[in-house]
């Protein structure tokens, strides 16, 4: 009997010790005291209650990040789904539009990162796009891109070419196709729009880096999943060795299924990347983690709102938009003006 009760206690308190012992941190943080190579993060996104608004969150470490302005508009004039590109002199330029049938995108600029004006506009010739004839007008989640090489920047959308219908609404969303311009100076453009990829299937939230000597290409498979399409609406990655393609060794996902809206960045020590995606609409985010933007990624625990389970956290009900490092500088200034939450809970 004494043997007995010495093996239940013994296993309850290894049990007791595995339920409340430390889990590892995700890899790319830095020790305490040692300088990061990243300091600061920005957030800029929507909300669940106020979708294609502008709104900040911050972060130091890129996982626990916490809003700013009392959670309240960063501008009124600002719709689309927030992307920004940072140009050769410093200046940052985010793209919009009014909607998805808006046939203009807009383009606003920043110096600080606090105030933001109108910059340009501009209007595609979505039909003739070569090869694209059938496109309809619509213009889905303009993003931006300045390739350092080439001192251009690249303006990336998703456009479809097919009506959903009452039996078949998918149809729609399996038909866009990712197309681009290029510009010098975001006042005037390439014409006409081209297509990136030349995959038949459906692509949005399509954006573009450099990183590692490469190109990549940071995307939602957009076609609905099946036995036959198992890897759709999940993020997925293609690399080129050239800005504007091919896009080639197109990836496994990510990501689970039904994900989107990828947001890319480096970890504080610069040794690993982070990648955000949203499970939508608006349910919760996930983070996936890899030393190489080829991979192998794998899985963060977080956005449970449990703070012995989470490694990393945001703001409840944030919806997509970009994350973008900035200097600790920056973050000073922002926090200086905006003010920031130290807690995510509502």
């Amino acid at each position: 009997m004494n043997v007995l009760r010495s093996f239940l206690l013994g296993a309850g308190l290894l049990l007791t010790v595995s339920a409340t012992s430390k889990q590892p941190d995700p890899p790319g943080q830095v020790a305490p005291g040692a300088t990061p190579v990243n300091a600061a993060y920005l957030f800029v996104h929507m909300t669940d209650a106020d979708y294609g608004r502008m709104y900040y969150s911050a972060s130091l470490d890129g996982l626990h990040w916490y809003r700013l302005n009392d959670g309240k508009r960063i501008t009124d004039d600002y719709r689309g789904h927030p992307d920004i590109a940072q140009g050769p002199d410093g200046t940052y330029y985010i793209a919009g539009n009014q909607s998805d049938a808006s046939p203009v995108i807009n383009l606003w600029s920043s110096r600080d990162l606090i105030t933001w004006t109108r910059f340009s506009t501009y209007t595609p010739d979505l039909k003739a796009t070569p090869g694209y004839s059938q496109a309809l007008q619509r213009i889905g989640a303009p993003k931006l891109f300045f390739d350092k090489a080439s001192q251009q920047f690249v303006m990336t959308w998703h456009t479809p070419h097919l009506e959903g219908t009452p039996e078949d609404g998918e149809r729609y969303w399996a038909s866009q196709r990712t197309l681009y311009v290029t510009s010098k100076d975001l006042k005037t453009f390439s014409a006409p729009p081209k297509r990136l990829l030349k995959e038949e299937m459906g692509t949005i939230d399509l954006f573009l880096r450099h990183e590692e000597g490469k190109y990549w290409a940071v995307l939602k498979d957009e076609t609905y999943p099946t036995l036959q399409w198992t890897t759709g609406k999940t993020i997925r990655i293609a690399s080129s060795d050239n800005l504007l393609g091919p896009y080639e060794h197109l990836s496994a996902p990510i990501s689970p299924n039904f994900r989107e809206a990828p947001m890319l960045i480096p970890s504080p020590d610069g040794k690993a990347w982070y990648l955000y995606y949203e499970q939508y609409p608006g349910v919760s985010y996930g983070l996936s983690v890899s030393s190489k933007l080829a991979g192998p990624w794998y899985q963060i625990s977080g956005y449970t709102f449990r703070d012995d389970w989470d490694k990393y956290s945001l703001p409840p009900k944030v919806r997509h938009g970009t994350m973008l490092t900035i200097t600790r500088q920056q973050y000073d200034a922002l926090v200086d003006k905006f003010g920031i939450q130290t807690q995510n809970r509502e």
